[in-house]
């Protein structure tokens, strides 16, 4: 390219590098124009013309004819100011274009997968990947990660779950330890209450508690913080009641370690004359029912579809075939009527709470013709906890359950639970527990998932009386986020989920809640270094 101004400074001409063509001539007025703005007029015609060029020969190599008219005029004329267009959003949009194909296409067979996305990279330059190529590759990477990290909650899911399920090593120390001194000391074997103290048992006018458990540690706790909590604790009755190969153990606790000012009672089910396999049939089936063994002992992970469940709907899951469900200690609680027929009122604990304020005022509640007081737990503060219908525990896609229950009707916790004996001898709820236990052993266990809450909602169903939220907090072994402030204000903390304080997984911010409540001092507790950190 060459600049030619003419002696005058009257015409410049621009011509290609061959001289037989005018690519610009500018005829100047002298009269109109001062030289200085020629001469910058120059300069900067000067320097645009070889980007035009370039940017021209650039459209001519990439297929002009098949871009828009405005599109080529601003690729052909460079910058910005004079209309160039962004080919970005038209690239973006046939990306959506190729992946909303491939996204409903399947997986050509063989398509070998990169190990990265810089390997993908990678092959694309070396194999001449097209487009569609390139997105099914990222499809199918994309896929087998998200199985990868399905299958890696599920396992950690199931191992939090045997954790749970499992007995600690301290514990199980605490327990053999104990059951050896009932056979090897006398004082271990002393009688629960002393004789003089036999009536009180069946006195309606101290504050009887029922507690079912087979965890001797875990009953200490129970117990020492109702006790440390309450203004009266003369007044307090606590019967222990545990299995058959527990007795001997938890016996020699209570035995050795005597609880101040309360009364103790300690009691084996293999002791109660009533708890036949007559007057419990259903257990006895549940027990021998071959589907419902598998159910709670078998493959917990086999045949389970991953793919549409979410971490927190298969933890549910687990939780729900926990073994403790098959346990009679767990049924217990539905024959509290005939286990006590001389008491007129007992409030039941479960073994994994913490009791923080005085309990009497529960015995001054007007449960108004009602048998069970409980907290409902449909609304609450915590969303995840206090969020619970009957839709969350039945399958309403089965027949019986869509024709008599409401799944929208809220749902109550147990765990702590004022019962009215008296008005619950005049029910049918024992026989209406019955009845709904044998309907799901029918259906293959397609009625409910979670243990024994469930037909404990349809036997209660129109008898309970909801209580003050206050006096019961849930959730504090499976919601990690529990408000502090909250713990301390509550009457009860219940430790229910899968994170008991007793065991590793626990969480450590809220174990302290509980650890209070160990006697660290005692003997069998050091010896067996239980929770020792």
């Amino acid at each position: 390219m060459q600049l030619h101004i003419s002696p005058s400074m009257r015409s410049i001409t621009i011509s290609s590098n061959n001289g037989l063509t005018d690519l610009m001539k500018i005829k100047v007025a002298a009269r109109h124009i001062s030289y200085r703005t020629l001469f910058h007029t120059i300069l900067i015609v000067a320097f645009l013309l070889p980007f035009v060029f370039i940017l021209t020969a650039l459209v001519t190599l990439e297929g002009a004819n098949k871009c828009s008219s405005f599109d080529c005029f601003g690729r052909r004329f460079g910058p910005r100011f004079l209309g160039r267009v962004d080919d970005s959003g038209k690239l973006v949009r046939d990306f959506y274009k190729i992946f909303n194909q491939v996204i409903t296409e399947e997986i050509p067979d063989g398509l070998k997968l990169p190990d990265s996305f810089s390997q993908l990279v990678a092959e694309m330059k070396n194999n001449q990947y097209d487009a569609k190529t390139f997105a099914f590759s990222l499809r199918a990477m994309m896929e087998k990660l998200e199985r990868e990290i399905r299958e890696s909650k599920a396992s950690e899911l199931m191992n939090r779950h045997f954790a749970a399920s499992s007995i600690p090593k301290g514990i199980h120390c605490f327990s053999l330890r104990l059951t050896d001194e009932y056979s090897s000391n006398a004082h271990a074997r002393r009688q629960l209450p002393s004789p003089e103290l036999l009536p009180v048992l069946s006195n309606n006018s101290y504050h009887h508690f029922v507690l079912s458990t087979d965890n001797i540690l875990a009953a200490s706790v129970v117990v020492t913080s109702v006790v440390r909590s309450s203004l009266e604790p003369e007044k307090v009755v606590f019967h222990v009641i545990t299995d058959k190969k527990t007795y001997a153990g938890m016996h020699s606790w209570f035995a050795l370690n005597p609880v101040a000012s309360i009364i103790v009672e300690v009691k084996g089910i293999h002791q109660f004359d009533w708890l036949t396999r007559e007057n419990v049939p259903v257990l006895e089936a549940i027990e021998s029912h071959h589907d419902f063994r598998n159910y709670y002992h078998g493959n917990h992970i086999a045949g389970a579809n991953l793919s549409n469940t979410t971490p927190r709907s298969f933890a549910s899951k687990l939780q729900a075939r926990s073994p403790k469900y098959i346990s009679l200690l767990n049924h217990l609680r539905i024959y509290l009527p005939e286990l006590f027929p001389d008491l007129d009122k007992v409030v039941f604990l479960d073994d994994d709470v913490v009791i923080q304020r005085d309990l009497s005022p529960l015995w001054e509640i007007d449960l108004q013709g009602k048998v069970n007081g409980a907290i409902e737990t449909c609304k609450g503060e915590d969303e995840w906890v206090m969020s619970k219908y009957f839709k969350n525990y039945f399958n309403f896609s089965h027949p019986l359950i869509a024709k008599h229950l409401d799944p929208d009707e809220c749902a109550w916790a147990y765990g702590m639970n004022i019962f009215d004996l008296r008005a619950w001898r005049k029910t049918n709820i024992r026989e209406t527990y019955h009845f709904w236990l044998k309907e799901n052993l029918k259906s293959n266990l397609t009625m409910w998932k979670l243990g024994t809450l469930p037909p404990a909602l349809i036997a209660f169903k129109g008898r309970v009386h909801p209580i003050d939220p206050s006096w019961h907090m849930l959730g504090l072994g499976y919601q990690s986020k529990t408000n502090i402030e909250n713990v301390k204000r509550a009457a009860v903390i219940h430790y229910n989920g899968q994170s008991k304080p007793w065991l590793e997984i626990g969480f450590d911010h809220l174990r302290p809640f509980w650890t209070k409540y160990v006697n660290y001092s005692n003997d069998f507790v050091r010896n067996c270094h239980i929770l020792e950190s």
